[in-house]
């Protein structure tokens, strides 16, 4: 996806989860709630961030520009999408 920008409605703090691509075994994962910039019912979409990005910190309407990566996936015949923050930057006011 295109980056867009994007203001941050809330996000968690960053947590460590059990990876196998990272060599310690663990990746810090955060999720972030985001709302499309543009007026009061735009769409909001829950992210997950990892890694890096992970520890970044934003706070409750703060504006960033964000690249966003829509994944699907199936398990037990349900169909899940998943929505993955791939860069985010904060705007400066």
């Amino acid at each position: 996806m295109k980056a867009k920008v994007f203001k941050v409605i809330a996000q968690t703090e960053a947590v460590y989860v059990p990876s196998r691509k990272n060599e310690n075994g663990q990746v810090a994962k955060s999720e972030i709630r985001l709302k499309e910039f543009g007026g009061d019912y735009e769409d909001e979409l829950m992210c997950t961030m990892f890694g890096n990005l992970a520890l970044l910190r934003f706070d409750k309407d703060d504006l960033v520009i964000a690249s966003l990566r829509f994944q699907t996936h199936e398990s037990n015949g349900q169909t899940y999408q998943d929505i993955t923050v791939t860069n985010i930057v904060k705007v400066k006011k």
